[in-house]
């Protein structure tokens, strides 16, 4: 049976995971892992492509090494970020990282001329000043003009392994340029931009096969013969899929380097209502919208940890906030300026003087203060989500990295009285992986998928405890006040 390979890039690492489907089991194994993170430069934030590209190579020679001689590959990253390509086919200038500042001044230019409103009304996508539509109304025109195509960053690494160009959808939809309706790009968007419909690929759906990887590759680098499929290639879409769900009504929390909280729909939920709490409608895999709120997730705690110099492993500090009474100190999240400071953890500490609170001053405090204040956000989004949605969540899932915080797992089925799943950790390489097995004819659809998770990979549940129902009603009405100010 050929092997499939998922390249799964995220804000902080990469990794090529190896999928096998062995008597109706699914196994995974890491067959590369490397780093990945922006660097600043002259006043703006930019991401080594080139570093990923040349780990994907040596990934892909450490699988040939393994006995992988052939197999399918497909590869999901973050969103919103591009690259711009010539008409010979070569990249102009640097990747700029979506947490560069040059987005900040072009946000209220942007809407000058076309109210968030309009541009909601067509999109379904939640404001982030980050989004596709702001950097390129940012980007230098002389550059702009120079592009033949935009790829965003993995239909980049699409063309660098295949030569062929493509804009997959579920990424293209966080650009804030598709139209719900017509499910295309917006000509009136464009036109903002002042960019033709011809810049950008034709959109792709996830499961198309892209054919092999170029022979040159494949000869240089002694690398095994890899049939392209194009995954779910936002790294949400994927993580959504890798949900092993069972029951009728569930939430997701795709918890890494961000909290991605929403629910799978088969018809976007555009309304004014929407639009004014700030959720998205980003496209997913299959006829799927994933309806969801966008929350600073464990890069928090990231940026905190190297501001102790990295002495302190994550499970320590899970360990250290569990010794710190709960609710002591608490943040906004979704706060600008935890986007991206100086120092996490003085700007942590400054909020907390600004609105009266106890400074946290350990690391122990202000892990506490993290994985309370998300544990707090789930629950308000959670209730959102009923809201919006009509439909009353009976099971959170909790994905990714953040499923192995136990704290953070439990305290948030206390605090939302509703029972948790946590796991698996690599849903994201899963649901790539998933994508490639249907489109393979491996497995049927995504709920053999799903199913196939289940059985194949442990999953914690944590159900609400009794913990002191008025402590968590006060911090509930102390966290409301704060996202109030």
């Amino acid at each position: 049976m050929r092997d499939n390979v998922a390249v799964d890039i995220g804000a902080s690492s990469g990794r090529l995971v190896r999928g096998e489907l062995r008597d109706g089991r699914l196994s995974l194994q890491e067959i590369h892992r490397f780093d990945n993170g922006f660097s600043e430069r002259n006043g703006h934030c930019y991401w080594d492509i080139d570093h990923l590209y040349r780990e994907i190579l040596r990934g892909l020679q450490k699988a040939k090494k393994l006995g992988i001689e052939r197999c399918t590959l497909g590869i999901d990253t973050w969103a919103v970020d591009y690259a711009l390509l010539d008409g010979k086919g070569e990249r102009i200038g640097e990747v700029y990282a979506y947490r560069d500042s040059r987005t900040f001044k072009a946000v209220p230019q942007v809407h000058a001329v076309l109210p968030f409103r309009r541009i909601y009304e067509k999109t379904g996508i939640q404001h982030l000043p980050f989004n596709t539509l702001y950097q390129l109304f940012a980007h230098d025109r002389g550059e702009l003009a120079r592009a033949e195509q935009i790829l965003l960053v993995p239909d980049y690494l699409y063309y660098l392994l295949s030569g062929r160009r493509i804009s997959e959808m579920t990424n293209a939809s966080t650009t804030a340029l598709l139209n719900l309706q017509s499910r295309e790009y917006d000509p009136e968007l464009l036109r903002l931009l002042g960019l033709p419909r011809s810049k950008f690929p034709a959109l792709t759906e996830p499961g198309t096969p892209l054919g092999p990887i170029q022979e040159e590759l494949v000869r240089a680098y002694d690398l095994p013969e890899c049939e392209l499929i194009v995954a779910a290639t936002h790294d949400t879409a994927s993580a959504v899929l890798g949900v092993p769900a069972s029951s009728a009504s569930w939430v997701y929390l795709s918890s890494g380097t961000w909290s991605l909280i929403g629910v799978e729909r088969q018809t976007p939920l555009a309304t004014p209502q929407a639009m004014e709490l700030n959720y998205t409608n980003e496209w997913g895999a299959y006829g799927t919208y994933r309806f969801l709120k966008n929350i600073m997730g464990m890069w928090l705690i990231q940026e905190v940890r190297k501001d102790y110099g990295k002495q302190h492993g994550y499970a320590e500090l899970v360990e250290l906030a569990q010794a710190v009474p709960p609710f002591r100190s608490l943040i906004d999240c979704n706060d600008d300026r935890f986007l991206h400071p100086a120092q996490m953890t003085e700007e942590i500490r400054r909020f907390c003087a600004a609105t009266g609170q106890p400074v946290p001053d350990t690391p122990g405090e202000v892990a506490r203060c993290i994985f309370d204040s998300l544990a707090l956000s789930y629950d308000v989004y959670l209730q959102e989500l009923e809201r919006l949605t009509g439909q009353k969540p009976e099971t959170l899932h909790i994905v990714g990295g953040g499923a192995n915080n136990g704290l953070l797992c439990q305290w948030t089925a206390d605090v939302s009285g509703i029972p948790v799943e946590a796991g698996p950790t690599e849903s994201t390489a899963l649901g790539n992986l998933l994508v490639q097995m249907i489109s393979s004819g491996a497995i049927r659809d995504i709920g053999e998928g799903r199913e196939l998770i289940r059985q194949s990979f442990p999953i914690q549940t944590y159900v609400p405890r009794g913990t002191p129902s008025g402590q968590i009603a006060e911090a509930k009405k102390r966290f409301a006040d704060l996202l109030a100010r």
